[in-house]
């Protein structure tokens, strides 16, 4: 296959390939890429769980393994080959997270008054371990899955709680790639696995606070704020609805209030929970009409994530909603709506905002009209639904080029190669770059090519020169490659009005042609180096005369 043909069809080709070929595997020869990503950007836990239980630990890692094989194209492999296994390493800081036990949460200790489970110290409800905690220490196993055709595990126990004692949201794992003929290990990649236990109720319920003052209720007193709080909570839910979960302490929240994320056979609603609203509809629905003694909403509607989401989800301190959408400006407001659209009627977990309610397209072709909120370049909204639309329906854009596939959310979509779209953008909520640039949430990125950012390099996956080609992801030409930089002229000469989908108009550039890196490539037409400032727009001009 010569360097024109695209990675999708020589994916297309491996896949029907037999098993065998595969096996053929050289670890000493090969140079495997690991790419993996946290499925939510950040999961939550419960900081304890003897009153109440909403969320035990549990966490995912989603994990492809591309074989960039020398002087030919990239192929990605299944479990035929490779076993990818988890380990904790530590970051920047020292920072290390190998166990959940020695005093790090009490789940294991209620875990079978709350889910009826009966588990061995330091293992999930789905039976994994951190590394420090299963039978055989060391690293872990990540199962390959038929349904998402990629490693996948699926609810790793880890807490926010590092083997030093301190609070980290960001620990560090590493995803390694094994070739199973060998024992080698052929590649990894070290990605952050978030957890926060900064989910509570404290701001409204302690003892004393806007939800705890009601004379006709004994209000806890214990000292330890958390279990104030929490007992407080059943302790009005008890007032309010005649209810006796004071008296029936922990309490599994989901056992009335059907929880989507504890649905691990995805068997909707059954028993009880078919009698009372899902925990979101609950939790957004009843709290979103709430207000203050002087009438105005507690919960405001537009109002930021530190006056809204951050009052409950974590948090402050932890920022779930990082990355690039955060550092543009975006609060969660801009894709999920205000806390009635949220509780409104929504399937929680399923019914989300896409790629493309954003992204609706490139600089020629997007949406437009009324009710749009575009960002500055005029090409991206900063809103993913319309303006006025208080069920803050996400907008469909679905012939846009960064759609996700269809009937597919973005943590489960798959892109150029099937590849999926978090190995080059990083996680919901947490897209690359983060900030400040040394977090640990761009370790992938960095290990992957050089620099944070979106995975844009071609030499991430491709050993050779992919040559003068609109195939990469969402149609993008090489970049950072002097050959293309030297040959493209065919492409602009026969297809101009593609140059001016990410270039603009005028050739200008815009945002969609930025730079992602200072660089610097050879100008073999001028016969000069030319010199790129990470941001700069790229236009026609930079290089020679407008076409």
């Amino acid at each position: 296959m010569n360097s024109h043909v695209s990675l999708t069809l020589l994916l297309f080709l491996a896949s029907s390939a037999s098993a065998s070929a595969q096996e053929g595997l050289a670890a000493q020869n090969a140079k495997v890429q690991v790419f993996a990503a946290n499925d939510l950007g950040m999961h939550c836990t419960d900081r304890e769980t003897s009153v109440y239980s909403i969320l035990p630990p549990f966490n995912v890692i989603h994990a492809q393994a591309v074989w960039r094989r020398p002087g030919h194209l990239p192929m990605l492999l299944d479990d035929t080959s490779i076993e990818l296994t988890y380990t904790s390493v530590a970051d920047l800081n020292g920072s290390r997270n190998s166990t959940s036990l020695h005093g790090k949460t009490d789940f294991w200790q209620n875990a079978s008054a709350l889910f009826g489970a009966t588990l061995a110290p330091g293992e999930s409800l789905t039976g994994f371990f951190m590394p420090g905690d299963a039978p055989i220490v060391g690293p872990q196993q990540l199962p390959w899955s038929t349904t998402h055709t990629f490693f996948e595990g699926f609810g790793i126990p880890i807490t926010p709680t590092d083997d030093h004692g301190l609070e980290n949201p960001y620990p560090v794992m590493r995803i390694s790639a094994v070739h199973k003929a060998t024992g080698r290990v052929v590649g990894y990649q070290d990605i952050v696995l978030p957890v926060s236990a900064e989910t509570d109720c404290q701001n409204c319920h302690a003892s004393g606070q806007i939800a705890a003052v009601d004379p006709g209720v004994v209000w806890s007193v214990e000292s330890d704020l958390e279990v104030q709080t929490k007992r407080n909570v059943l302790k009005l839910h008890d007032f309010k609805e005649a209810t006796a979960l004071e008296a029936n302490q922990p309490v599994l929240c989901a056992s009335c209030h059907y929880s989507a994320a504890l649905d691990l056979g995805g068997v909707g609603p059954i028993g009880e929970q078919l009698l009372h609203s899902t925990m979101s509809a609950t939790m957004h629905g009843y709290h979103g009409t709430l207000t203050d003694i002087g009438g105005a909403p507690i919960f405001p509607p537009g109002g930021s994530a530190a006056a809204t989401c951050y009052q409950c989800h974590p948090g402050q301190n932890t920022q779930c909603h990082r990355g690039a959408m955060a550092d543009g400006g975006m609060e969660c407001f801009d894709c999920h709506g205000d806390m009635n659209a949220v509780g409104g009627n929504r399937a929680p977990w399923i019914d989300m905002p896409k790629c493309q309610s954003c992204h609706t397209g490139d600089a020629i072709n997007h949406l437009t009209g009324a009710n749009l909120n575009f960002a500055t370049d005029g090409i991206r909204l900063q809103q993913a639904w319309h303006t006025g639309d208080t069920t803050a329906i996400p907008i469909d854009a679905p012939n846009s080029r960064f759609r996700e596939e269809t009937g597919t959310l973005y943590r489960f979509s798959k892109g150029h190669g099937e590849l999926a779209c978090t190995a080059c953008h990083g996680s919901p909520h947490a897209t690359w770059p983060v900030q400040p640039q040394r977090s640990n949430d761009n370790i992938a990125a960095y290990e992957v090519q050089g620099h944070t950012g979106t995975v844009i390099e071609c030499a991430s996956c491709h050993t050779t020169d992919v040559g003068v080609t609109l195939g990469g992801p969402h149609g993008m030409h090489p970049v950072g490659d002097s050959l293309f930089l030297d040959d493209h002229k065919e492409i602009a000469e026969h297809h101009l009005g593609l140059c001016r989908t990410c270039h603009g108009a005028n050739l200008l550039g815009t945002v969609l042609s930025r730079v992602a890196v200072n660089r610097t490539l050879w100008n073999d037409e001028q016969h000069r180096w030319e010199n790129f400032v990470k941001g700069e727009q790229v236009a026609c001009d930079k290089c020679h005369d407008m076409p």
